[in-house]
């Protein structure tokens, strides 16, 4: 089906979406806790005013979609929160470091599980430029992905638009409310704070509150030469803190994404879709972003998660 981007709706929104109320409600949550938290936080104001503005934007799009009910300014309204998603990642750091960090505890069961740290040989057992780049391809592609599936919907399958970015929306706020209470940072942060001899003999110390003022991380595996290596050295620095490792939101959005895929039937973005998921699999734990029970647990949340959206969207959406 055609999207007609200037059509008017014929039966225009008189509230707020769906999303919009999921991002209202963690709005309420988090500011709560950095209000309790105050004294202890380190940019609250600057987290309380970015708020602030993200709520007269949501409210002033309202607006305009009011004076002008149409596709393009109610994709405008969703596609806020979506462009806005780099933004609140960040943020759960600012929360998650109040708290003292359990990377000694993940890092344990890993051990315990594996009987190594996959995330410190894998690189070691594949040092190699193509696999690497390969691998870096497909942890690059993981916006690109939200993208291509959102605009499918939006451009070929109109009608379930809403509900579809809804499940991926509401989905990221979920895992953003758990790296908020749960201060994880996954191996490149702990190994290098904790010491690379430490993790080759399996000792994980307790370093509690050491993320609270520091966001060292050990080098991007690979080729340093290499394109995309280039490519997520650069976004790294700009937007990667030490937060958000348990579970993987990567993998978890990733087959979220894919199965919303899957429910299109259109075989190209299917297969596409699956392609970087068994990618990213892969290449989380060898850019040592994630332990591998990030990665099960990635998996484990994504289809609950999906299960209970996508039927709530159905209801409600």
């Amino acid at each position: 089906m055609k999207i007609r981007i200037f059509e008017t709706d014929k039966k225009p929104r008189k509230g707020l979406l769906p999303i919009d109320w999921v991002v209202l409600g963690y709005m309420l949550v988090t500011t709560l806790v950095i209000l309790f938290t105050y004294t202890k936080a380190v940019n609250p104001e600057s987290m309380l005013w970015g708020r602030f503005q993200i709520l007269v934007t949501m409210l002033a799009l309202w607006g305009v979609y009011r004076m002008w009910p149409c596709r393009l300014t109610f994709f405008c309204r969703i596609a806020l929160h979506l462009c806005l998603l780099p933004w609140w990642y960040p943020d759960t750091y600012e929360i998650n470091r109040i708290f003292p960090n359990l990377d000694h505890l993940f890092a344990s069961w890993e051990q315990q599980l594996f009987g190594c740290q996959p995330a410190l040989l894998f690189y070691e057992a594949v040092p190699n430029t193509f696999v690497s780049e390969l691998l870096l391809m497909g942890y690059s592609c993981y916006f690109p992905l939200i993208a291509a599936v959102s605009l499918f919907y939006l451009f070929c399958r109109y009608k379930e638009f809403e509900r579809a970015t809804f499940i991926i929306l509401a989905s990221f706020f979920i895992y953003y409310l758990i790296f908020d209470l749960l201060p994880v940072t996954g191996p490149q942060y702990y190994y290098h704070a904790a010491g690379l001899d430490n993790i080759a003999k399996g000792v994980f110390p307790d370093i509690g509150n050491y993320f609270t003022t520091h966001q060292d991380k050990l080098p991007i595996p690979g080729d340093p030469n290499g394109f995309f290596h280039q490519f997520l050295e650069a976004a790294h620095e700009k937007g990667e803190r030490p937060t958000a490792a348990f579970p993987s939101s990567h993998v978890g959005i990733t087959v979220i994404l894919s199965l919303l895929a899957w429910h299109t039937r259109n075989k190209p973005l299917i297969i596409m879709a699956l392609v970087f998921l068994l990618l990213i699999n892969f290449a989380t734990v060898y850019l040592r972003a994630h332990y591998v029970i990030d990665i099960i647990a990635g998996w484990i949340s994504a289809i609950t998660i999906y299960t209970v959206l996508h039927f709530f969207a159905r209801k409600f959406v």
